[in-house]
């Protein structure tokens, strides 16, 4: 585990299905068609979507030689309006399922009751003593309906195990 693979770990955490947590992707039955590590240059419009990007990254020494890596989780959401209806109230439904796969993306990330470490990809997510929990912030969407589409990001803390250097 590193530094620079964080954001793919994460990725491949949300893309898990066999734990019994909130399934992600629609082709497991969930509601994510796109869950990857990073922003692609043309990102399809018409897929409901979630970007695992990193707004910051340290590394705390302790122990003299001993790290411990902490990382700022940034989800990108993006709802296109129609993804899952085209009733003549559209956009409040809309809005309702997204709310819905929000709730299931926050199940996801939060994990089980005994184990917090996302299958042991990290040491700790989503928890003290560097995180504060999980930070979910929506669009405007009398904004983002102009758009076509609902837009939120989801923010939060991990460690990795430490190590030494």
């Amino acid at each position: 585990m590193s530094f620079a693979d964080a954001v793919t770990r994460e990725a491949a955490w949300l893309n898990t299905t066999t734990d019994g947590l909130p399934v992600l992707p629609t082709s497991a039955g969930g509601p994510w068609d796109v869950i990857q590590a990073y922003l692609p240059r043309s990102p399809n419009q018409q897929k409901t979507q979630i970007y695992v990007l990193r707004r910051r990254g340290a590394t705390t020494r302790f122990s003299q030689q001993r790290r411990i890596a902490t990382y700022s989780f940034h989800l990108s959401l993006v709802w296109p309006v129609g993804a899952t209806t085209t009733s003549t109230n559209i956009a409040e439904t809309e809005q309702q399922a997204f709310d819905n796969a929000i709730a299931l993306l926050v199940g996801r990330i939060e994990g089980t009751v005994n184990d917090k470490t996302h299958g042991g990809r990290f040491l700790s997510v989503a928890e003290a003593p560097h995180g504060t929990g999980i930070d979910v912030e929506w669009g405007d969407p009398a904004q983002s309906l102009l758009d076509g589409r609902l837009i939120a990001s989801v923010t939060y803390m991990a460690d990795d195990p430490d190590y030494t250097a």
